[in-house]
């Protein structure tokens, strides 16, 4: 029974989508800023310094800065199987706030906003269901009807720090940062008849193995955590500026509590050489999986990362940017349930961008970024599945005067489509951002 678990419910583990990032978890859309210029790491500006280079807080005039922004994500991910298509629409917004003051001994800053996860999912019309069962490939999508599958994955991060002054070149910067995670399953079903052992098997056999009736899944897993943070920034003339970040690992352990109803279970099947224990359609469909049982205790930390990058000022209109983050993906434990894991890989990304002031008031970004997850074939799980991707970003920046900075952003997502278990996974994403800074 285990081993039936684990292969059928595979599938739908975690029901939930990352909306954006190259981490099996992380995001790093921090600011609307990042939308139009995702080169961030070496970046010296009011809106989105404090986020991605601290350390670099040392390098602003002193005052007290208030930053607050949100950013809409929208699309679509798509699955398909057997000529069929499984598809569901994305919708999720992403807001963010932070708070500094800089002074010539230090900078404090405080910010909140997302750092993992992605949007709300709903498949109305079920999701790829086939499963092995006593040797077979079975697709329960053919028994039954009115099935429904929706999750979510979200995560929620403070973090508290000072900036600090080592040279006159460098400074660096050190902050704590407390996590809070919820990944949520909703599923329903309807059995229409029952479905015999000849059904499942291509043999005479009448016998019933799962009765007629309905199936559902409420499933919640809640966590909360707390790491570090820490930066350095050198800035060697006034127009090369460099910048360096590592996030802790944010150990999380996530606590399930979850409510299923099933009326489909059958009187099981023993004849010596075949035995069929009693089950229900939760068990192949819903959730008995071990992450979604309720009472677990499992680990999926939110893994560390370093971020490195640079921006050169070419004249004193224009500015260039390149940066990269990397995820110890390999290093964190990810749904390990006793000897079970899912393998992942390391991730990286590498990001380019650019910033010209046609005006004092006006400015103009671009920005490009390529992502690798590191996510195996093993972890395409249902809705819940990393894809290699190219973001392509532009922004406005308008300054009316010297204390205020509005942004506004777009960029689009074009992600690789992979094919697992003769199950095509695609997605198509894009999102739009504004973000205000004021100055006092």
């Amino acid at each position: 029974m285990n081993r039936l678990k684990l292969s059928l419910l595979a599938l739908i583990a975690s029901l939930s989508a990352s909306t954006m990032g190259a981490s099996i978890d992380h995001i790093q859309n921090y600011s609307a800023e990042y939308g139009g210029n995702p080169a961030q790491q070496g970046a010296i500006n009011v809106g989105s310094t404090v986020y991605f280079n601290p350390a670099g807080l040392m390098r602003l005039e002193n005052g007290t800065y208030i930053v607050g922004g949100i950013q809409y994500a929208f699309g679509d991910q798509n699955m398909s199987e057997g000529g069929r298509d499984f598809s569901t629409n994305l919708s999720s917004p992403i807001p963010n706030f932070a708070l500094y003051k800089k002074t010539d001994d230090g900078a404090y800053f405080w910010t909140m906003g997302g750092v993992a996860g992605g949007a709300e999912l709903e498949y109305k019309d079920s999701i790829p269901l086939t499963v092995n069962l006593l040797g077979k490939d079975i697709n329960f999508n053919n028994f039954l009807s009115g099935t429904n599958v929706k999750g979510s994955n979200m995560y929620a991060q403070t973090t508290l720090g000072k900036a600090f002054n080592l040279t006159d070149k460098w400074s660096a910067s050190l902050a704590i940062r407390g996590v809070y995670a919820k990944r949520t399953l909703k599923a329903k079903t309807t059995l229409d008849k029952n479905v015999t052992a000849g059904d499942l098997l291509g043999n005479p056999l009448p016998f019933p193995i799962f009765v007629a009736g309905n199936a559902s899944i409420d499933s919640e897993r809640e966590a909360y955590g707390i790491g570090g943070q820490f930066g350095l920034n050198y800035a060697p003339n006034d127009r090369l500026n460099i910048g360096f970040r590592y996030d802790t690992k944010v150990n999380l352990k996530f606590k399930t509590k979850s409510d299923i109803n099933d009326t489909t279970y059958g009187p099981g099947l023993n004849l010596g050489n075949l035995v069929i224990p009693s089950m229900g359609v939760s068990d192949a469909l819903l959730g008995l999986y071990p992450v979604y049982r309720d009472g677990e205790k499992i680990r999926r930390d939110l893994p560390a990362l370093v971020a490195l990058g640079a921006s050169y000022r070419v004249t004193d209109q224009w500015t260039t940017f390149i940066g990269g983050n990397y995820y110890f993906n390999e290093s964190a434990t990810m749904d390990r349930i006793g000897k079970t894991s899912v393998d992942y890989k390391n991730g990286w990304e590498i990001s380019v961008g650019s910033e010209y002031w046609f005006t004092p008031q006006i400015a103009w970004l671009v920005g490009f970024n390529y992502a690798d997850t590191g996510a195996p074939d093993k972890s395409f799980a249902a809705t819940e599945y990393a894809l290699n991707s190219t973001m392509l970003g532009t922004g406005v920046k308008y300054r009316p005067n010297e204390s205020v900075e509005w942004t506004v952003a777009l960029n689009h997502y074009i992600y690789d489509s992979k094919t697992v278990n003769n199950i095509k996974y695609e997605k198509e994403i894009s999102s739009i951002g504004i973000n205000f800074v004021k100055k006092f």
